[in-house]
């Protein structure tokens, strides 16, 4: 039976987040200028640094692959593989010294993600995500927890309440009023530790292809839920709105309580 992703392409990339992690910390904590983007979110030369260092690589070794970079664009994106690189999610945390960002690396077959890296350079963290295999956090397999008591009970982890827009906001508030915790930051650090057993619920909307593909291997090899709001699996046609959740229950009662 083939394997949905070739070890090869597994080994490649740990290799990346290998090469973009040093390029990170050496701008951490230091008086990084940081610009706005078109759309007012900002970038540092720790960002452009750290895809240029993983383009350079994919592209040495995988000129036919394709390639959707945050910092970059994309190219050959009609290639049966595409690599998608984040090199900062949460470049905020990254510029005021809170090393809860990471570097996500994905990696697309056919549209869909098989493999997912979340990397945080800082604390050394790593999770691991293949289609078909177990995830892995730090080497070791990770597993999420079970929420008994659904929805009430859960731990709920977003970005910023804030990133919701129009009539997401009060779809989130809906969830985040029935939730018994609600956690604010993290970016992919959170599903990272819903994967390993520390969140029950992530929730978020206006996501880019960057932003969610490397989450979903982690998440769902880990024994998780990973859809968009309708509960569709995600690929790269999906909306942006995702919901990550440990258990069948939680999940379920989440889309029921986005959906008003």
């Amino acid at each position: 039976m083939t394997e949905p992703c070739p070890t090869p392409l597994v080994t490649l990339a740990e290799r990346l987040a290998d090469a973009s992690g040093p390029v990170i910390r050496q701008y951490f904590r230091t008086p990084v200028a940081v610009d706005d983007k078109a759309d007012a979110s900002p970038v540092t030369i720790a960002d452009r640094e750290a895809e240029r260092t993983i383009r350079a690589i994919i592209e040495a070794e995988r000129p036919d692959d394709g390639i959707y970079g945050e910092e970059f664009g994309t190219k050959n994106l009609d290639a049966e593989w595409v690599w998608v690189i984040d090199p900062i999610d949460g470049t905020k945390s990254f510029i005021t010294g809170r090393p809860i960002f990471g570097t996500l690396i994905a990696l697309l077959h056919r549209g869909r993600p098989v493999l997912g890296v979340i990397d945080q350079p800082i604390v050394r963290d790593r999770w691991l995500g293949v289609e078909g295999r177990p995830t892995l956090f730090n080497g070791q397999p990770a597993r999420v927890r079970a929420c008994a008591g659904g929805l009430a009970a859960a731990t709920l982890g977003t970005t910023s309440p804030d990133l919701f827009p129009g009539a997401d906001q009060d779809a989130f508030r809906r969830v985040a009023g029935t939730a018994k915790v609600s956690v604010y930051g993290g970016d992919c650090y959170s599903y990272g530790l819903l994967a390993a057993g520390y969140y029950d619920l992530v929730v978020e909307s206006g996501l880019k292809l960057y932003d969610f593909a490397a989450l979903v291997p982690v998440v769902t090899g880990a024994g998780g839920l990973m859809t968009d709001w309708d509960g569709r699996p995600l690929d790269a046609t999906s909306s942006g709105r995702v919901v990550a959740a440990g258990d069948a229950r939680t999940h379920r009662e989440t889309l029921a309580a986005l959906a008003g």
